[in-house]
């Protein structure tokens, strides 16, 4: 059974990867952002919620982001395992997270680290040529990321669930590597 959590900085190639494994595993990928804006589209309670958020410009709260991943990883498909992208962000989501999987009885994850220089992550995004995406912009998301999100990497190894896969590849060396790691 594959449940894979994915972490890395923005441009490590974590939608893409996970999306490319989903499809070699047949489960999902279940990315946050994609609950986010499934729940908008479809006026779920917890989507309506979400809306007042961000209609007033907020992040949506953990607590929010958090109902949404329990209520998705309780839907019949997920049950064969899952792929988690934009989830947990922070060790307090870590811990509610593994939490919830005892609680669901689907522990048994792997935590996928794309490990990614700074450099080539700005390289990369820039390359996407996005109007946000300037070199400013991008050197703050990547401090925000190593502030808020670089401690799971610490959290999960302590947790001996942690497998680092060098994401300054190919996109089809990163795909063998991480076929090799959650096979072994």
């Amino acid at each position: 059974m594959t449940r894979l959590i994915f972490l890395g900085p923005p441009g490590a190639g974590k939608g893409t990867q996970a999306k490319t494994l989903a499809n070699h595993c047949d489960i999902p990928h279940i990315s946050t952002g994609d609950i986010l804006r499934q729940a908008l589209k479809d006026q779920t309670p917890l989507g309506i919620k979400a809306q007042s958020y961000m209609d007033r410009g907020e992040l949506v709260p953990d607590q929010l982001v958090e109902e949404m991943v329990e209520e998705r990883l309780c839907k019949p498909d997920a049950k064969s395992g899952w792929i988690l992208d934009g989830f947990p962000r922070t060790v307090k989501q870590a811990a509610f997270l593994g939490e919830l999987l005892q609680k669901l009885e689907q522990q048994g994850e792997k935590v996928v680290n794309l490990d990614v220089p700074d450099d080539i992550v700005v390289d990369r995004l820039l390359q996407r040529g996005r109007s946000d995406d300037t070199e400013e912009v991008i050197r703050r998301r990547l401090e925000v990321y190593r502030s808020e999100t670089a401690p799971l990497i610490d959290y999960y190894g302590d947790r001996h669930l942690l497998i680092t896969v060098n994401g300054n590849q190919s996109l089809e060396e990163v795909t063998a590597d991480l076929k090799n790691a959650i096979a072994s």
